[in-house]
């Protein structure tokens, strides 16, 4: 059974950073893309970012290129977000989640399974 977990959330000033965490089990992790998604209130999920699952490669939505940073720990079984410049519209609720299958291409990085989030709020 596949189990994501997500940590860090908060909140922070603008300006301001967090980094997010996410433990993933049930999977053979170091096998599998990873990717990190937010929904906003009121609006639709949203990718923001996915790494492979060497992290060799990586690759970002325009909303949070320059500012959010993914990364993994193969040893550990976690993708982490850092998230710098946080803007007031950064706010929602971010979830991880890992590949359908593994050893995909990340360009077609399709979610089987989501963590259940942690919020993010970005005060002005």
């Amino acid at each position: 059974q596949v189990q994501l977990v997500e940590s860090g959330g908060g909140l922070v000033q603008a300006g301001g950073s967090l980094r997010l965490s996410c433990v993933a089990s049930g999977r053979n992790f170091r096998a599998y893309c990873m990717g990190w998604f937010r929904q906003a209130p009121g609006k639709e999920r949203e990718f923001l970012a996915g790494i492979s699952a060497s992290g060799g490669r990586t690759r970002y939505a325009d909303s949070v290129k320059g500012r959010f940073t993914i990364s993994r720990d193969n040893a550990k079984n976690t993708v982490f977000l850092q998230m710098n410049s946080l803007k007031p519209e950064d706010t929602g609720v971010y979830s991880c989640a890992i590949d359908q299958a593994p050893y995909r291409a990340l360009e077609d990085l399709n979610p089987a399974y989501w963590g259940q989030g942690t919020q993010v709020t970005v005060s002005s």
